[in-house]
């Protein structure tokens, strides 16, 4: 199928400040598009490009939706929460809904199932300025979908959400990527974001740093990590030091973390383990995107203390 929406070679600078710097990629129907970088890396410019609140100085921003109404077509979380403090939660949904051409009821319906995904069912009537931080954003992630947008364009989601509600964001973006809707997701939160992307750009002042799907990234650039703990303190470190298998460790009291070298795999690392270490817990698994991120934008080398 189609990519919805096509990013070719924009460029977008202020004064001396390029923003970004040539940017291309595809959203398709079905999948999650992480754009990931730290703050000022773009991420921001970028979005407001493809919503066409900034034009871009040079390239092209496509979509595979009518042109006469592609906006109702889309549904947009801003990274800046825009909610009217004053307005009711339910006066916010209806509103919201109209101007992607709903009727208002029709629009409340809708928005009450969402919120009722939230538990905030009861939370129709309070004004937004009654409402935390975490029930606000997800009332607006509520007002952005309702109206089954086939392009979901998502700027920071995950922000001032407590751990479970970050879960549930997590669960209903996954569940709207099963319904056939492309998703673009734009974050500093690598941690949060690759639990639910297929693919993944990566920005850095501007510029390109990775492109591809995540499973691949993590195959040319995702050293293991292991956390394990053992019975008696101290049997490991003779074995960790100098292994040609290990790039680096730490631990503290029986438990160690560690950072396997390049090309080193699982079954690599089990298969050399000392026979008589008594384990009490092991876990291998592929070091974050932050890593990876830290290792070829910056090009620092990994460390275990990091991974703790």
């Amino acid at each position: 199928m189609g990519a919805v929406l096509k990013v070719d070679n924009v460029l977008k600078s202020y004064d001396d400040l390029v923003a970004v710097n040539n940017i291309s990629f595809e959203v398709h129907p079905g999948e999650v598009m992480g754009i990931l970088g730290p703050n000022g890396a773009g991420k921001t410019s970028l979005i407001r490009m493809i919503m066409d609140i900034y034009a871009p100085d040079e390239g092209e921003v496509n979509f595979s939706l009518p042109a006469a109404n592609w906006q109702s077509r889309v549904g947009y979380l801003p990274e800046e929460r825009g909610l009217y403090k004053e307005a009711k939660v339910k006066d916010i949904l209806m509103f919201l809904g109209s101007l992607k051409g709903m009727d208002k009821n029709e629009a409340l319906v809708a928005g009450e199932k969402w919120l009722a995904k939230f538990d905030l069912t009861d939370n129709l009537e309070d004004k937004v300025k009654e409402l935390s931080k975490g029930m606000a954003q997800k009332v607006q992630f509520a007002a952005c979908v309702l109206h089954d947008p086939e392009l979901l364009i998502l700027d920071e989601p995950f922000s001032g959400l407590d751990p479970l509600s970050q879960d549930l964001m997590k669960e209903e973006i996954k569940n709207l990527a099963q319904q056939n809707v492309a998703i673009m997701l734009s974050s500093h939160q690598m941690n949060l974001v690759e639990e639910v992307c297929d693919r993944i750009f990566l920005l850095d002042k501007g510029q390109k740093v990775l492109y591809d799907t995540l499973e691949n990234i993590k195959n040319q650039y995702g050293n293991y990590r292991v956390n394990l703990q053992i019975n008696d303190n101290g049997v490991l470190d003779n074995w960790l030091t100098d292994n040609e298998l290990i790039l680096n460790y730490n631990s503290y009291r029986q438990k160690y973390n560690i950072i396997l070298n390049d090309k080193v795999g699982p079954n690599d690392f089990i298969a050399a383990l000392p026979d008589d270490i008594a384990l009490i817990e092991l876990e291998i698994k592929r070091i974050s995107l932050h890593n990876i991120f830290t290792k070829v934008a910056r090009g620092g080398l990994l460390n275990a203390k990091e991974n703790i």
